[in-house]
């Protein structure tokens, strides 16, 4: 909290740490942790940081507070549910802690938009690097996206419509979603209907050869009457479902750990919902639909104006600029580790005294992987435990 406000975000910082004035000595642990996340946020805005490696951060940030609302929020809701009045240390009940992570989060999700699209955007577009609409692509270039949704794209679709004999889909954890109307011209019936991102593609589709890019989703939305034939399509939203994905007790009271850790994979995957992030186009009868079906109260609905699942930056990040990023770290290795002409023998050197190595400044390669290939390789090692 001590940063100037001169420093590029800092204000934001000292907001979220301003939250967390309270009667007692003791920080709120999950102020303390979104404190934290406005810190890594704060160095999107840093123009000391590389530009790529910015944008970086934004992704670092949202799947931060992913994690965040998976295993925090859920346990907070959890204790809510349960009807738990014991305060926490800091002496804030679940209820209050919830209102409280609404109020900071909303305010770092509007900073994240403000940095993405008042100092991101424009420092990459001087750059020639762009994040473009479909709607700001010319002729040609929407012809070079329509062959390839037709190629690459619309063979991996799975459009799902709601009606009588076809329930609300499941909707998968922190998947990204269209959610479509439709309309029957014959008996002028509106559907609900569910298209789901894929995420086997690229989120960022680039513009020919170029550094130009788009959004899957955009890209879909543009082709929605390919997918529902006969059908007129009334509107479309994104929208993004976050799932409780806290670890139970059970985990460390377990006699067969892999049937813990698969019952784990299984309830973490149909875990109840505990966030819906949706585009700001959204409509509030759709909305109030989506509320409905995953039971969700309206304080944990977010409204994002600039695309969802900002996680995707990290595409953006990886483009071949090696100029708008950091140097890539090469650790060093331990001359005892170093080889000359043949590889070291890892357990001679081990017999001879204890390797000591600090990660990253020294090479995981030479140490860890190549202990551990020439643990795989010997006859004589029965079991590798790590």
């Amino acid at each position: 909290m001590t940063r100037t406000p001169s420093v590029p975000g800092a204000d934001v910082v000292a907001q979220v740490g301003g939250w967390d004035h309270n009667d007692t000595n003791v920080f709120n642990r999950e102020l303390s942790w979104l404190a934290f996340n406005a810190r890594v946020l704060q160095l999107s805005s840093d123009t000391e940081v590389p530009l790529l490696e910015q944008i970086r951060f934004l992704a670092i940030f949202s799947s931060n507070l992913d994690e965040f609302f998976q295993v925090r929020v859920s346990g907070l809701q959890d204790q809510q549910a349960a009807g738990i009045s014991t305060p926490a240390s800091d002496g804030r009940l679940p209820a209050e802690q919830l209102a409280l992570v609404r109020d900071i989060v909303t305010d770092l999700v509007a900073e994240q938009e403000r940095v993405l699209v008042h100092e991101i955007i424009p420092a990459l577009r001087e750059q020639g690097i762009e994040l473009s609409s479909w709607h700001d692509l010319d002729d040609d270039d929407q012809a070079g996206l329509s062959e390839r949704f037709r190629d690459r794209i619309f063979p991996v679709l799975t459009p799902l419509a709601v009606d009588p004999g076809h329930p609300f889909p499941y909707v998968s954890d922190l998947s990204l979603n269209l959610a479509v109307v439709v309309r029957d011209p014959r008996d002028d019936r509106e559907l609900f209907a569910r298209v789901k991102v894929p995420n086997t593609l690229p989120r960022w589709l680039r513009i020919g050869d170029t550094d130009r890019f788009v959004p899957l989703e955009e890209v879909i939305a543009a082709h929605l009457d390919q997918l529902f034939p006969g059908m007129e399509v009334q509107e479309h939203h994104a929208f993004r479902v976050t799932r409780n994905a806290d670890l139970s007790d059970a985990l460390d009271e377990a006699d067969d750990l892999l049937s813990a850790v698969e019952y784990e994979l299984r309830r973490r995957r149909f875990g109840r919902a505990t966030r819906i992030e949706v585009g700001s186009s959204m409509t509030d009868e759709l909305l109030d639909l989506l509320i409905g079906e995953f039971d969700l109260d309206p304080s944990a609905v977010y409204v994002a104006r600039t695309p969802l699942d900002s996680t995707s930056f990290n595409e953006i990040a990886d483009i071949e600029r090696p100029a708008l990023r950091w140097p890539e770290w090469k650790g060093v290795v331990d001359p005892r580790l170093q080889p000359d002409d043949e590889p070291v023998d890892i357990f001679s050197e081990i017999r001879a005294g204890d390797v000591l190595v600090q990660h990253p400044y020294e090479s995981f390669s030479r140490s860890v992987v190549e202990f551990i290939y020439q643990a795989a390789a010997d006859p004589d090692v029965l079991a590798i435990k790590i």
